[in-house]
């Protein structure tokens, strides 16, 4: 009933052909967090690696930070695409990332105004339909999935994470759609940065290979299972092994930095992450304890940031591309009485204030350490 649904919300609209991008063209999408800036990386190294990416991404809304909002930080970078530009810069750059366009799935749109009026924003199968819905109308032939689980994440429990990714899997064998799901941790902010211009400039350091571990660990392994479902690998370990070549050699980050220019962005940012939108005010906040840092809610990081005009409480309201944190520490480390736990970057004094405060409680301090939980948990074939 759910790939039938599903199906019938791609039929509501258009469907993009690319298969003049050749055999297989790849996606990726992840079900939101905090700090996830996976998509700059991963589209980059395997765009870099030949493997044509088309992705048509969203803007952020409630703590989740959406792909659209960082990309339009930067300077004249084109997010809205023709069905035909879309096409063609695919064709041309081999990798092109836009704004979904209203005539794909158009039904989805509508079921998804419902669903907070007829309590059902929780329904797997309407999750997972209106999620594949979009994929498969964007005309993909392969898509990895990044279901992430935990604090900072739609779903709080493995048991339901689980439920979701088979859900969305098993809608693709229907249909005739290559589909693997990555269960993620989502339990701390992903990477260092978490704010719209603070992301893009740490992609692009994760491009210099310069990233930070989890950031580092989830992008290869997506790249590495889309590399492996295009065929252009024996093994998952080997896709992996590419993608890390694609970022040593630095092909990476010139796939990145065509990409922007293929879009209308100014790539100079790239060499001088300065140019970027830049707060007003930056405030360090300090541990008041020693010990061994135990937790770092992702969530209330996520809804600070939203009080700052990082992200959006409720639909296209503006947001501010400069404000955010920046982590410090993550969970494990070793912290003293005043060692910075993470900065925040705000448009006023007051607001960095307000952050202080609400940041503030999502860190927990401990006198045992324990180990931070891996970044991939499983992975559903």
């Amino acid at each position: 009933e759910t790939a039938d649904l599903t199906t019938a919300m791609v039929a509501s609209g258009r469907r993009l052909d690319l298969s003049l991008l050749g055999p297989f063209v790849a996606d990726k999408h992840s079900t939101g967090g905090v700090g996830d800036k996976t998509t700059l990386v991963v589209a980059s190294l395997v765009a870099a690696a030949g493997i044509p990416v088309a992705k048509m991404s969203g803007r952020g809304l409630g703590f989740s930070g959406g792909t659209i909002d960082k990309l339009d930080s930067i300077e004249g970078f084109r997010s809205q695409l023709s069905a035909h530009e879309f096409v063609e810069i695919a064709r041309r750059t081999q990798l092109v990332v836009a704004a979904q366009s209203p005539d794909l799935a158009p039904a989805d749109g509508l079921l998804y105004a419902l669903r907070d009026v007829t309590a059902t924003v929780e329904s797997i199968p309407l999750i997972a339909s209106s999620i594949m819905s979009k994929k498969i109308a964007a005309g993909a032939t392969g898509v990895v999935l990044d279901v992430k689980v935990g604090a900072g994440a739609f779903m709080k429990s493995m048991e339901e994470t689980r439920k979701l990714a088979l859900a969305m899997r098993d809608i693709g064998r229907m249909v005739g759609l290559q589909v693997r799901a990555l269960i993620s941790g989502m339990d701390q902010p992903l990477g260092w940065a978490v704010g719209n211009a603070l992301e893009v400039a740490e992609a692009v350091s994760t491009l210099r290979g310069e990233g930070p571990p989890d950031l580092l660990e989830v992008s290869c392994t997506l790249g590495g299972h889309l590399a492996d479902m295009a065929g252009r690998v024996s093994s998952v370990e080997e896709g992996v092994a590419l993608m890390q070549g694609m970022l040593s050699s630095g092909k990476g980050l010139d796939k990145f930095r065509q990409f922007v220019v293929g879009q209308g962005g100014n790539p100079a940012f790239i060499d001088d992450l300065s140019l970027l939108p830049q707060a007003l005010v930056t405030r360090d906040v300090a541990a008041t304890e020693a010990g061994y840092l135990e937790a770092i809610n992702a969530e209330i990081i996520g809804r600070a940031s939203v009080e700052i005009g990082a992200g959006r409480a409720v639909k296209g309201a503006p947001i501010d591309p400069s404000v955010g944190f920046v982590l410090r520490r993550k969970i494990g480390d070793r912290v003293e009485s005043g060692d910075i736990l993470f900065t925040i970057h705000a448009a006023t004094e007051e607001a960095a204030e307000t952050a202080r405060q609400n940041a503030t409680r999502a860190f927990s301090i401990g006198t045992e350490r324990s180990e931070p939980a891996p970044t991939v948990l499983e992975v559903i074939r």
